[in-house]
């Protein structure tokens, strides 16, 4: 497909995973693609690698600056950069709220502020956010991960209704759990990892994590100009663990 052919895309959290994935397919369907990132030397041409700090808005402003003035101006935004966390209520410090909230909420905050004003230049704007499952699903552990994520999915339509006049549609991703290094950190750090890997292909009715390509695909969908009465929309990429209710298989 060459439907980005043209277009302009800024991809942040690009150099790894999910934002890594999504830049590159951007890039094979037609756009020219910059990524920013804490660590950006992972991203291989043709990404244009840009150095952001997604919780420090003069780092956001010129990453922003520096990418678009390489590209030439700017279609699409990508919001990806974001951390996880685990426990209860109970188990994360203020420090850490502050923290996660900094960078998976105000973080997409930062960004889009700085890139509005070239995406109302564009014919063809689209902003993506990487929200996830855990925005609509209660899931054990993640209760600070969940709250920055629920904030994310209400901030989107609430972008989404302000900016549809301006032409600018705004959508998000909401990934199950997807086998990314993060993840794999996680299970890692299990006790046994083996079985945590196997709790969490059970969780979803596929059997199996979510892959990165995957939600790249999700995103380049809203993303394209193809999908121009989009907008507002939640798309959930997690092998039906959302929408599926399945029979416990008979032993």
């Amino acid at each position: 497909m060459s439907d980005f052919e043209g277009l302009r895309a800024l991809v942040t959290g690009g150099a790894s995973g999910i934002g890594r994935a999504a830049a590159e397919l951007l890039a094979e369907r037609g756009a020219r693609v910059a990524v920013l990132d804490l660590d950006p030397s992972p991203a291989d041409k043709p990404l244009l690698a840009h150095r952001a700090d997604v919780t420090d808005d003069a780092s956001v402003r010129e990453a922003v600056a520096a990418a678009v003035a390489g590209l030439g101006g700017l279609d699409v935004l990508v919001n990806n950069a974001g951390i996880g966390a685990q426990g209860t209520v109970e188990d994360n410090p203020d420090d850490e709220w502050h923290r996660v909230y900094d960078v998976n909420v105000l973080g997409m905050v930062r960004t889009t502020r700085a890139c509005l004003p070239h995406l109302r230049a564009s014919a063809q704007a689209a902003i993506v956010n990487t929200c996830s499952i855990a925005a609509t699903a209660g899931l054990p552990q993640r209760a600070l991960y969940s709250a920055t994520k629920g904030a994310v999915y209400s901030l989107t339509l609430a972008m989404a209704a302000d900016h549809v006049r301006e032409g600018i549609r705004v959508n998000c991703v909401n990934p199950g759990t997807v086998d990314t290094p993060w993840v794999g950190r996680l299970l890692d750090a299990a006790p046994d990892p083996a079985a945590e890997r196997a709790a969490l292909e059970a969780r979803q009715p596929t059997g199996r994590l979510v892959s990165a390509a995957e939600v790249a695909g999700a995103i380049a969908y809203l993303a394209s100009p193809l999908s121009g009465a989009t907008t507002g929309t939640a798309l959930a990429v997690d092998g039906g663990m959302q929408g599926l209710r399945l029979r416990p298989v008979a032993r």
